[in-house]
């Protein structure tokens, strides 16, 4: 049976399961339509354009990867990228979102110069293992912070930072939405999240905490105000350097991390473990970001969610085109979306923070040289409100254990390099707090 996307007709039997597996992929990540827009407009960024750029770039990314490297893998804005666009970029560090386009743009096209050089096996190699398990579980306590304050569960407090809200009406919908999220889990019901949201949306229109909208359906697809609105001379500033590398580097790491998960399932590894078609997938990927940069949103990377499909039996491009085509679909739903509170989201969030926690398991925090890099890492990440923080604290701890250990002649070289531009990112902050804009 053959795998090309071209030879439908050598897998005419499986056409059927593919579109299966495409409608399971889809149902397993529509939630990105719901929550990408709801963090990204906190930036200022027009909510209603941001529904259908998300369905935009991510049916088109998708189809791409279906069409050019035969894969059942789905892209979309990434969880924790888009935290790292608006928390840290825009609504810490003060930049405009135009010029956070400008550093996603530049980051997707590092990534892909990367890639395309051969460079990127070399970073990749150069990070210990636990430390790239660290961020993604760094990244999945702050987007779980989010989400409850979101859900209005956490707020602010004068003496102890943050402290817990007393129960109100939508706290207790956001609730109930994260219960049914949990149970249609348990059930390994696809597209819990989808219909946790959905549950909750139903259950604050019934209690009038929202009001329906006047069509459910619209082909006004304006998206002027956030399409091709980047700013790339903006964001070319070296104190912006380490935030473009702190896109890249998560983007990489989290495509990698993905692709190494589902490649065996979906028939992308060779007999020695090896993922076919690596160095294509990776360059879409970089693409695919430089491409929503162009739209209006965040970083796109590949979806874990593809798994959901993959076991389903989606092996092919057709899986991918599927999932695609109903992300374009989805933007005639946009009015529908609009709607949607954003206590009603937060679950979401709490549920991907969980998701992504499981990786903690990959640490030895007996051993310090990698437990304390990787325990800053993840507690920095969270308590400072950004990813660059914790990673260049992370990075500079590592070093300086190693250096006390004796062992910094074993260390990568790379490695160096990424400890250098954690440096310069606490000396550009400096700069920036007292005034002088490089």
């Amino acid at each position: 049976m053959g795998r090309e996307f071209v030879a439908i007709g050598s897998w005419k039997s499986r056409i059927r399961t593919e579109i299966i597996a495409g409608l399971t992929t889809f149902l397993t990540m529509a939630y990105i339509i719901f929550v990408n827009p709801d963090i990204l407009s906190k930036t200022g960024m027009d909510a209603s354009a941001l529904i259908l750029i998300t369905c935009l770039v991510t049916g088109v990314c998708t189809i791409a990867t279906g069409l050019l490297a035969d894969a059942p893998i789905a892209m979309a804005p990434g969880m924790g990228l888009n935290a790292f666009f608006a928390y840290t970029l825009v609504l810490t560090e003060h930049i405009s979102w135009q010029t956070a386009l400008g550093v996603v743009f530049l980051s997707g096209l590092f990534f892909l110069v990367l890639t395309l050089a051969g460079l990127r096996r070399k970073l990749v190699e150069a990070i210990p293992p636990s430390l790239i398990a660290a961020i993604s579980v760094g990244i999945g306590l702050f987007i779980t912070f989010i989400g409850l304050q979101n859900l209005g569960l956490v707020r602010d407090h004068p003496v102890t930072l943050v402290t817990a809200a007393p129960l109100n009406k939508t706290i207790l919908i956001g609730l109930a939405g994260l219960l049914m999220m949990l149970f249609l889990e348990i059930h390994r019901i696809p597209g819990a999240l989808l219909l946790g949201i959905a549950f909750s949306t139903a259950l604050a229109a019934v209690f009038g905490e929202i009001a329906l909208p006047k069509q459910f359906i619209s082909a006004d697809f304006r998206i002027s105000t956030v399409a091709f609105q980047l700013d790339i001379l903006g964001a070319l500033k070296w104190g912006l350097f380490s935030s473009i590398f702190t896109l890249m580097f998560i983007d990489m790491f989290d495509s990698i991390g993905t692709l190494l998960a589902v490649a065996p399932q979906a028939g992308l590894a060779d007999e020695t473990g090896k993922i076919q078609k690596l160095d294509r997938l990776l360059a879409i990927d970089a693409a695919a970001t430089m491409f929503g940069a162009l739209m209006g949103t965040s970083t796109t990377t590949s979806y874990i969610e593809s798994a959901a499909g993959i076991e389903q039996g989606g092996w092919t491009g057709l899986t991918a085109v599927v999932t695609g085509l109903l992300f374009l679909l989805s933007a005639f739903l946009a009015p529908l979306v609009a709607i949607v509170p954003s206590y009603a989201t937060a679950p979401a969030l709490i549920m991907v923070g969980l998701f992504m926690m499981k990786r903690i398991r990959e640490i030895d925090f007996s051993d310090v040289e990698h437990g304390l890099p990787s325990f800053f890492i993840m507690v920095l990440i969270a308590l400072c409100y950004s990813i660059s923080e914790g990673l260049a604290f992370g990075f500079i701890a590592h070093t300086l254990i190693m250096l006390l250990k004796g062992k910094i002649r074993q260390m990568n070289p790379t490695l160096w390099i990424i400890t250098g531009l954690s440096v310069l990112y606490f000396v550009f902050k400096v700069l920036r707090e007292a005034g002088i804009r490089l």
